[in-house]
């Protein structure tokens, strides 16, 4: 069978790659404890381990006792409107419930931004290390991904200088990702107020990928995107902050010329979210519910100021301290030289899955390794223990 070319320049996700391997470890007696094994610690997927909210789980039981038809291909106006309130208290924003467009996750969120802004003969600047699917999403439009190499001095973000020294005749805009996975790092607002002025200017479209903006642990890099004006397009999400992983929704704040483009293409593409989801959703912005987010946002700081010392205790130094997200970018280049064949040994000598940096980008990845702080504490502190033993 022949297959689009397209598919030649979109590589496999390697997380879910090494997700398999540890899988298959975790089968086999090395985790069998008939045999003297010992349980995989998964600390490889970005997958909050709390769930959706008590009154998120009550509401899905509730709604899926009732009628569940198709919705506006944008969303539930209910739903809309709560996201616009949202903005209003927590960024003290005013986002109009027109420009907000529920979307079947944060991922097919940048499927429609990218299908309606990029086309072949485009490239967009990203910065590397970036999640992968993001790069993916570009060139699944027949647009030209462009990383540009970033380090700690960076912060592993795009700076201004550097998207105004990289632009070219073919350069669409930028997409951009803060805090960002796999670094848990943000840009600073001033920088990132610095880039979209520029892009502005040139005609350029800014993309922010916010999905791990509510999970922002230090005030300074909390500040959403949109503040920038109405031309910022932004994708959130209620799989990390709000615990929804499973349930596949997300949403996109767009500037007002985009939306009838961006319903045209969901329309199409998958009619509209589920009904399901969107309905229980609803109860994420009750009050008791936001209580129990910020509470579990305190305890991935916990978890944050916990790991990145002790990792940097083993030697396997985390260079920025994550602002935000669950994500420690760490230096594994003292013990190994590919972090994909370490990560891979690391399954059976320790049990404890990681993600090699081969996934996130083209600069030096086989230096880097990514570790999810969004399991439990208990499972943080036996995997640097087994760590250790066997980095000793």
């Amino acid at each position: 069978m022949k297959l689009a070319a397209r598919l030649d320049r979109i590589e496999p996700f390697y997380v879910m790659e090494l997700a398999k391997a540890a899988a298959r470890v975790a089968a086999g007696p090395l985790c069998d404890p008939a045999q003297g094994g010992r349980r995989m610690i998964r600390l490889n997927i970005g997958e909050p381990d709390f769930g959706a909210a008590p009154a998120v789980r009550d509401a899905v039981a509730q709604v899926a006792q009732g009628a569940t038809p198709y919705t506006d291909a944008l969303g539930l106006p209910a739903l809309r409107e709560a996201i616009s309130r949202w903005y209003g208290q927590r960024y003290c924003l005013a986002i109009a419930p027109e420009r907000i467009a529920i979307t079947a996750g944060a991922s097919a969120g940048l499927q429609l931004a990218c299908l309606a802004l990029f086309e072949r003969g485009d490239e967009v600047l990203m910065p590397d290390p970036c999640y992968p699917c993001n790069r993916h999403f570009v060139t699944a439009a027949d647009a030209a991904p462009r990383l540009l190499p970033t380090g700690a001095a960076e912060r592993f973000q795009l700076g201004a200088e550097q998207v105004r020294q990289a632009w070219a005749p073919a350069t669409r805009g930028v997409l951009l990702a803060s805090p960002s996975n796999p670094t848990g790092t943000s840009i600073a607002p001033e920088v990132l107020a610095d880039i979209a002025g520029f892009v502005r200017e040139r005609g350029g479209v800014t993309v922010v990928d916010e999905i791990y903006l509510p999970l922002s642990f230090e005030a300074h890099f909390g500040h959403s995107a949109l503040a920038l004006g109405e031309d910022i397009v932004s994708v959130n999400s209620f799989s990390k902050y709000f615990g929804m992983t499973g349930w596949r929704l997300g949403w996109l704040v767009l500037p007002p010329a985009l939306v009838p483009a961006v319903e045209r293409l969901a329309q199409n593409l998958y009619i509209c979210p589920s009904t399901l989801s969107q309905k229980a959703a609803l109860a994420c912005f009750q009050p008791e519910s936001i209580a129990e987010f910020e509470r579990r946002r305190a305890v991935l700081k916990d978890r944050r100021d916990y790991i990145v010392p002790a990792l940097n205790a083993l030697g396997l130094t985390v260079p920025v301290p994550p602002d935000g997200a669950f994500y420690a970018w760490m230096d594994i280049s003292r013990f190994h030289a590919d972090s994909w064949t370490f990560a891979h040994e690391l399954l059976e000598s320790a049990q404890v899955a990681l993600t090699p940096g081969r996934d996130f980008g083209l600069a030096d990845p086989q230096r880097w390794m990514r570790l999810s702080f969004a399991s439990a504490m208990e499972d943080l502190e036996e995997a640097v223990a087994r760590l250790r033993e066997v980095l000793a």
